[in-house]
């Protein structure tokens, strides 16, 4: 049995087990130089510390004993130690040699160490790991070069094939390609491991695991989820999944994703959460196993284990805790060609008519071909972009052109593109008569693009090839009905080369029938050759036959080619094109290469010239001549010349009305170059002097960016674009400074590396793009720089600065050693610290105690970075800036030096004696009028405005103050007026087109304290269902009020009985709408939307808790009170929501939820973090009694946090980790 159909077997029954992380146990051996270096490499010429694969040649020992613990905790599948086993990576030690010896030394360790546990029970498996690189072919390193790249597909197919080559001679079972952080290079990594395999004669299982790198929810080079899935999809993986950068439950909602749309088997391998501020990771083997447990038993895995942070006791608990669960079930899921740029475009069979943009072709528009020729690429990428913004959904690129580079050109642009994410999120069509342009298009392209084209002209085996070529580089296909005798002009020609280029495809080659696109052939009408008048029916017919005859293949078309003969014309050829389109699309056409911003829509065509068009493209009404209808419309499109076609698609220019301030902003963060010269000239004209306009507005501009990206809302190739358009600001704005140049003035030098023992620049060098842009010097040392090489070039060069980067938790202690250095040679610059394992508290305690000559300043992010040098290289705000952050500092060490219990703590005993007291004699508990759950879908809205709180949702928008007087606040009233106004409109079409459902259930019981601060809940046969645990104010009331609990508002089974309500309010409807109008680019609405939705949500829980108590429990039948009323809670009783402060701790909404059957009965479901979906949601409790208040629980002990863990059935770090916020200082 082979080991994929083992693999499969295994998988269909169990869900397998994954080693956790190498480097985490290796540096918990604290290897030093002289270790890594062993007897053999001790003479070595370059540093080998932190060169992990290297390991397996010089401390094999340590290794195999890694691999063996894994094994030991469970895992079945162990990972050879080769994560940097290329020889790109391995250049940063000059050991480009070693790579064979290295991956082949790997396997065999882990194979060893197989060999020891597996059993024919337990099989164990050893995955030979092709890691990313520390290059990227998506991205550029220079920010003045877009176009760069510092490494190409094909240095990197030969370096995987060299790996893969030497894994497999190891023994390896699976070729595993992880951590993949740009789509681009895992593609280059599946070409290389699939030539290896058809060179060997046989196939290993392929296993695919990317990285979400940040909030944002992409990749490192911006694909979503399902996009990278969309890019994978055509290396058949054993398992598709995700590892790296996030913990398991910043990961889930990645994972879910590709769990609903792969058909193959997922994997999820976290880190253990995300790094405490010192690098290390703080999540226990508990915590982590009970996040991957809930994965399972929601279905998203099949393969699970661990990344970095994760130890063998980790993949134990895993192991312990998803044994038995049943794992995911393979999905069906419908055949459909799956595209993607940074963003999936799927075309299904329920998909409209699907626009692929033509303009950015040389061979059909004047104006591309004059850009191109130029090298005007920023005019060009606006072609481009103003395509995607017209609508289309893919984008045609040719640079087929006798006086052009035409291969330059198009990799050129294909690069430029990628950096330019408003045009890069929609996949490309690379289209070209030449082969070698489209292979050179497809590596650089990191999505799954559309050939444009193959075809059976050249014979049989040519076709065949190119075939298996696109198919490798994960590419589908337009096949053009073209063969060894020349192009098909008739349906039935049309109809035979497709049936036989579709065989072949299919039955021979392998291809998906999905991702097949046949073009028959779009020839020209009204040409004046009788011969030609049927080519419109000729291809419409044809399109019929294919949808009907070649199951799931697609048809396109050069749509602009039928009008050809009218060119200069554009009224008469849209109206053609329109007209065309009409009938072929009702035939099946699926897409057409059409000017997106210039088609005419057929029910506005003048009836005239509609009819005549008809005729033509129908070949309808020819008379004797058989050119009646050609000679018509010839007639009749005079009249229409010169009037100019369809309205152009015209960018926004609102933003042009307001301040130079705003316009600047505006322009750096959409990535705009179009106005920023005159803008910068307007911004220096109002400044004392020109660097006020960097310090100033332009600093502002990048400060927004940063906090953008930061929060995940733009990501890395939007923060280069922002990068650029500040660098084109400055480079106007330096004539002006260098000629009034002042001391004080100067721009600086910046000395940037990464540390030693470190080889991630990627953030580094975006640090540098975004400093350089800002005019200073960049002296760039690059990756794996000794302390020794910083100063030494820090002093020859004279730089004014030195920023040290880090990415893993080792870098942390090299920069503390640099810190050291620098004072001990007395060197008097500051020092700046980032990078993804930096922290402010790190920083403050560790590195800044070590240099005390000058600024030791941690910088969170790329734009933070440039206001600190501004700031650093300015003698008047320098001084402020480092008091600042001393200050900062020193409140930091004071807090983690002397963490002191903040408030004095009754004992958890004696908050419950002093627990509140009712007297349920005086206060008897109220029988509700009806017993039981109710549910309530597409409530009606407009009930529901009357209950809306508007304070809340002027501060969502930042607008503070109090409804309705903040309409007439002099700061912010006219903001409010206008916001107000807005959402009025937005709420009628809400209302009136029933855009939300509104939902909701409730339920009242039976119900008794059963403990000090424990609820029963019993059904009405007084069958205990469910118990809610509570938890009790623990401060010393000094005033001698009581201590609160929830549970003492129900009175105990000895002295009545009494009665417990639940609820939870759901809009459903709001998000999907947000996200439609975000797909449009309409921020505003989609936040609009949202704000609304809550404010639906609470209204609805204000409505219906007054239904309860006037009707449903009854006992305040006869309350009336305004709304401002209910807002200010004058009702009697309370309606406490779990997660606020009288019952903070968020777990109890799972009984809640499973009490009152909340997602069975209105589809509202919990998160693994208790969050509720829908977002616009609310539930929470219903107490009765008249003497029951609101209050804060505040700062518990460890005593009652002990008793809270036993009560809920938890460890005590479970405990902890979902009290945090309410842990007092005394609990560790």
């Amino acid at each position: 049995m082979s080991t994929l159909t083992t693999l499969k077997e295994l998988l269909a029954k169990k869900i397998l087990i994954i080693d956790g992380a190498m480097g985490t146990m290796i540096q918990r051996h604290k290897l030093e130089e002289a270790d890594y270096r062993g007897e053999r490499f001790a003479d070595w010429a370059h540093d080998l510390k932190g060169n992990n694969d290297l390991l397996v040649l010089t401390q094999p020992q340590i290794i195999q004993g890694i691999h063996e613990a894994y094994l030991e905790a469970g895992a079945d599948i162990i990972e050879t130690n080769t994560f940097n086993g290329t020889r790109v990576s391995m250049s940063d030690y000059h050991m480009e040699e070693l790579v064979p010896e290295i991956n082949r030394e790997a396997a065999r360790l882990a194979k060893e160490a197989c060999a020891k546990y597996s059993t024919p029970e337990k099989p164990r498996f050893v995955a030979g790991v092709l890691g990313p690189t520390s290059r990227t072919t998506s991205i550029s390193p220079n920010v003045n070069d877009p176009a760069f790249r510092n490494i190409t597909f094909d240095q990197l197919k030969v370096n995987y094939i060299e790996s893969t080559k030497a894994l497999i001679e190891g023994g390896v079972d699976i070729i595993l390609i992880e951590t993949v952080f740009d789509t681009l290079n895992a593609k280059a990594a599946i070409f290389a491991v699939k030539e290896v395999f058809k060179e060997q004669g046989y196939d290993l299982p392929i296993m695919i695991s990317g990285t979400i790198t940040d909030a944002s929810g992409r990749t490192l080079t911006g694909q979503t989820a399902e996009a990278f899935w969309n890019s994978m999809r055509h290396a058949e993986p054993l398992s598709i999944g995700f590892n790296c950068a996030l913990g398991a439950d910043a990961m889930r909602p990645h994972v879910k994703t590709v769990s609903d749309v792969a058909d193959t088997f997922v994997s999820a391998h976290p880190n253990a959460g995300l790094p405490n501020a010192f690098g290390g990771y703080d999540e226990t083997p508990e915590e982590t196993a009970a996040f991957l447990k809930e994965f399972a038993e929601s279905g998203l895995i099949n393969i699970t284990g661990g990344c970095c942070g994760t130890t063998p006791d980790h993949i134990r608990a895993i192991a312990q805790a998803v044994e038995g669960i049943r794992p995911r079930q393979l999905p069906e899921i419908a055949p459909a060609c799956r595209l993607s740029g940074l963003e999936p475009f799927n075309i299904t069979k329920d998909s409209l008519f699907v626009n692929v943009g033509e303009r950015t072709n040389v061979t059909g528009s004047k104006k591309f071909l004059r850009l191109i020729k130029e090298e005007n690429f920023t005019e060009a990428l606006d072609v481009a972009r103003q395509q995607v913004a017209a609508g289309a959904q893919i984008i045609d690129i040719n640079m087929d052109e006798g006086m052009l580079d035409s291969q330059g050109a198009m990799v050129h642009f294909l690069n430029l593109i990628a950096s330019e994410p408003d045009i890069s999120r929609v996949p490309i069509m690379l289209d070209s008569s030449k082969w070698e342009i489209i292979e050179a298009g497809l590596k650089c392209v990191q999505g799954k693009a559309v050939v444009n084209s193959i075809s059976l002209k050249e014979g049989y085996d040519e076709f065949v090839e190119r075939a298996r070529l696109c198919r490798q580089y994960g590419a589908a296909v337009i096949v053009m009905a073209f063969d060894e005798d020349g192009q098909a002009d008739t349906a039935e020609r049309k109809k035979e080369i497709c049936k036989r280029s579709y065989d072949v495809l299919v039955n021979e080659v392998g291809f998906p029938s999905e991702d097949i696109i046949f073009d028959p052939n779009v020839f020209a009408v009204a040409t004046g050759i009788e011969e030609h008048n049927n080519y419109g029916v000729d291809f419409i017919e044809a399109t019929g036959w294919i949808k009907q005859n070649l199951p799931n293949a697609m048809i396109s078309g050069g749509i602009s080619n039928v009008s050809f003969s009218f060119r200069g014309n554009e009224p008469v050829r849209e109206a053609i094109h329109a007209v065309f389109l009409y009938h072929a699309i009702q035939k099946g056409l699926t897409m057409g290469i059409v000017n997106a911003g210039q088609l005419a829509i057929y029910d506005d065509i003048p009836a005239e010239l509609k009819e005549a068009v008809e005729d033509v493209v129908m070949n309808r009404n020819q008379g004797e001549s058989g050119q009646d209808a050609t000679e018509k419309l010839l007639a009749i499109a005079e009249k229409y010349r010169g009037q100019g076609g369809a309205q152009k698609a015209e960018e926004n220019l609102e933003w042009r009305n307001e301040s130079v301030e705003k316009r600047l902003e505006y322009a750096l963060v959409k990535g705009i170059t179009t106005y920023i010269n005159e803008d910068t000239e307007e911004a220096r004209l109002k400044s004392a002097r020109p660097l006020d306009v960097i310090e100033g507005p332009l600093m502002a501009g990048m400060n927004v960016v940063g906090d953008l990206f930061g929060a995940g809302k733009m990501f890395l190739p939007q923060v280069v674009k922002s990068a650029r358009v500040m660098k084109q600001a400055v480079a106007w704005l330096n004539p002006f400074i260098e000629a009034e140049k002042t001391q004080g003035e100067a721009k600086g030098k910046i000395l940037l590396a990464t540390v030693k023992g470190d080889v991630h620049d990627i953030g580094k060098n975006i640090v540098g793009v975004v400093l350089g842009c800002n005019g200073y010097d960049i002296v760039d040392l690059g990756v794996m720089v000794p302390c020794e090489k910083i100063l030494q070039t820090a002093i020859d060069e004279k730089v004014d600065i030195i920023g040290l980067s880090g990415l893993i938790t080792p870098s942390l202690d090299e920069m503390v050693f640099v810190a050291k250095e620098m004072q001990r040679k007395g060197f008097n610059i500051p020092l700046m610290i980032g990078g993804a394992t930096t922290s402010k508290a790190h920083t403050a305690v560790k590195i800044a105690p070590q240099y005390q000559n000058d600024g030791v300043l941690y910088t969170a992010d790329a734009s933070r970075a440039v206001g600190v040098a501004t700031q650093l290289l300015s003698a008047e705000m320098k001084p402020q800036l480092l008091a600042d952050y001393a200050a900062d500092y020193e409140k930091i060490r004071t807090r983690l030096a002397n963490k002191q219990p903040k408030a004095a703590k009754l004992s958890y005993q004696a908050s419950i004696e002093n627990g509140f007291k009712i007297d349920f004699n005086k206060n008897a508990p109220a029988k509700p009028n009806f017993i039981g759950s109710q549910t309530f879908t597409n409530y009606p809205l407009e009930t529901l405005v009357e209950y809306f709180d508007w304070t809340p949702f002027f501060i969502s928008w930042s607008l503070a103050g109090k409804f309705p007087k903040i309409l007439e606040d002099e700061i912010v009233g006219e903001a409010a007026r206008d916001l107000y106004a807005q959402a009025q409109e937005m709420l009628q079409d809400i209302i009136q087109n029933k855009r939300f459902d509104a939902r909701a259930t409730f339920s009242l019981y039976p119900a008794n304290r059963t403990g000090s601060d424990t609820v029963t809940v019993m059904d009405e046969a007084g069958k205990v269902t469910h118990t809610f645990e509570h938890l009790r104010q623990q401060s010393d009331k000094v005033t001698g009020k009581a201590n609160y609990s929830l549970a003492d508002f129900i009175a105990p089974k000895d002295v009545a009985q009494d009665y417990l309500g639940g609820f939870t309010v759901s809009i459903f409807g709001a998000e999907e709408l947000s996200q439609e109008y975000k797909a449009k680019g309409d921020d505003y609405n989609a936040i609009m939307v949202q704000a609304l939705g809550d404010r639906f949500a609470e209204a609805f829980a204000e409505h219906l808790h007054q239904r309860i108590r006037k009707e449903f429990w009854g006992y305040q039948a006869d309350e009336q009170l305004t709304n401002d009323e209910l807002i200010k809670e004058k009702y009697v009783g309370i309606r406490p929501a779990p997660g606020y402060p009288a019952c903070p701790e968020h777990s109890e909404k799972a009984p809640l939820f499973d009490w009152l059957g909340t997602t069975d009965k209105i589809g509202t479901y919990l998160t693994t973090s208790f969050a509720m979906w829908p977002p616009s949601s609310v539930s929470g409790f219903y107490y009765a009694n008249p003497e029951t208040e609101y209050f804060n629980v505040g700062k518990i002990s460890g005593d009652q946090l002990e008793d809270y863990a036993k009560r809920k059935d938890w460890t005590l770090d479970e405990a902890k980790r979902w009290l945090a916020p309410n842990l007092d200082d005394s609990v560790n």
